[in-house]
């Protein structure tokens, strides 16, 4: 056990702001600013009415913030609790009526594994080609998703780590960005800043699906299961709802900042690099990009058009964007979560098997 802190003893010529020569503000500073600055870009997405306001608003105004040198990380556990909370107000939308779609998941996950091959594959050839990237850093460049894998192997593999680092980067936050976006465009009713609410969960309920959620998160974690804290809160939520233990979905008070969080979060991947190292990176993530988007559209509008289910939902459910932000965003654009939940888990699934083959492939 560490010593307790000694007494502060404050001189009376002016407020308490040092210890010891350290300023006691400092630790936390950086967070609330760069908080501040997340809430602050929610508030004007919400104002000028651009879909996903809570994720989209803080995630491009903080990432151009640290462009510009504003430093600033979200602590490990608050980026835990909001997960857990984003999952718990996911769970919420898991009802009978929600998994009656589930008999028509199997093809819709088959279409699902052609559309990341198309990426994959054809994402690679296509930096190779035109912006000259070697064949490792291609793949690894053009990997549809699990960047925390791709990049521990590109640490272990002869490739160009910043450059991978860089345009993955840029494809997470494009794509971020781009969803909501093309959301409106292919539905005929406008998009909701926040999923419809009529009912709140009661607050003892969700004090209690909160800290089973979070007990099951850290159990998903200890089995190394992706997304697990989110994924526990979604598990634990969306057997209470569907069993009927609890009703209700988690209050705006709550889930809003959450989203808010999560947006800072994104944002503060581009801690460090500098407008250059960007505009070096923007030519092959932008075509990356593209053609990612417009795989994914391809196999959404089929699975969308065969089965009859809401283009909004398959988009998110195909766009190969982070795991917990996608996720995060089919309760933000009121999309079935259980669907959304069930392909994202499976491309990263897809992805952990197939990447190292043709790794291992191209090393030959």
């Amino acid at each position: 056990m560490p010593a307790a802190a000694p007494l502060i003893r404050v001189a009376r010529a002016g407020p308490l702001t040092k210890c010891h020569g350290r300023d006691l503000a400092s630790p936390m500073w950086p967070t609330l600013r760069i908080l501040a600055v997340g809430a602050a870009g929610a508030g004007a997405a919400l104002a000028l009415h651009i879909p996903a306001p809570f994720l989209t608003g803080p995630a491009l105004c903080v990432s151009l913030a640290t462009l510009f040198g504003l430093r600033g990380t979200i602590p490990d556990r608050l980026r835990d609790a909001c997960f857990v909370l984003i999952g718990v107000g996911m769970g919420t939308g898991v009802t009978p009526e929600a998994l009656t779609t589930a008999a028509q998941w199997p093809l819709s996950l088959v279409i699902l594994t052609l559309s990341v091959m198309a990426i994959f594959l054809g994402g690679a050839r296509l930096l190779q080609a035109l912006f000259g990237m070697d064949r490792m850093s291609g793949i690894l460049t053009a990997t549809p998703g699990h960047l925390s894998f791709v990049l521990s192997l590109t640490t272990e593999l002869k490739a160009d780590l910043p450059r991978v680092t860089m345009i993955q980067s840029l494809r997470v936050l494009s794509l971020t960005l781009l969803v909501p976006f093309l959301a409106p465009l292919l539905t005929d009713r406008p998009l909701p800043a926040l999923a419809r609410v009529s009912s709140v969960m009661p607050l003892p309920d969700l004090a209690l699906v909160l800290a089973v959620s979070a007990v099951a998160g850290l159990g998903f974690k200890r089995l190394r299961v992706p997304a697990a804290l989110l994924m526990g809160g979604m598990g634990v939520s969306a057997v209470a709802h569907a069993t009927s233990l609890t009703a209700g979905a988690v209050t705006p008070w709550l889930s809003v900042p959450g989203f808010v969080v999560m947006g800072t979060l994104i944002g503060t991947r581009f801690s460090g690099i500098t407008p250059g190292m960007v505009g070096q990176a923007l030519g092959a993530a932008s075509a990356l990009t593209a053609f990612a988007a417009l795989a994914s559209l391809a196999g959404a509008a089929l699975v969308a058009h065969l089965f009859g289910l809401p283009v909004v939902t398959v988009l998110i459910a195909f766009a190969p964007g982070g795991l917990e932000t996608m996720m995060a965003m089919s309760v933000l654009l009121d999309a079935n979560p259980a669907f959304v939940a069930a392909h994202h888990v499976f491309r990263l699934l897809l992805l952990t098997v197939v990447l190292p083959l043709v790794v291992a492939r191209a090393q030959r």
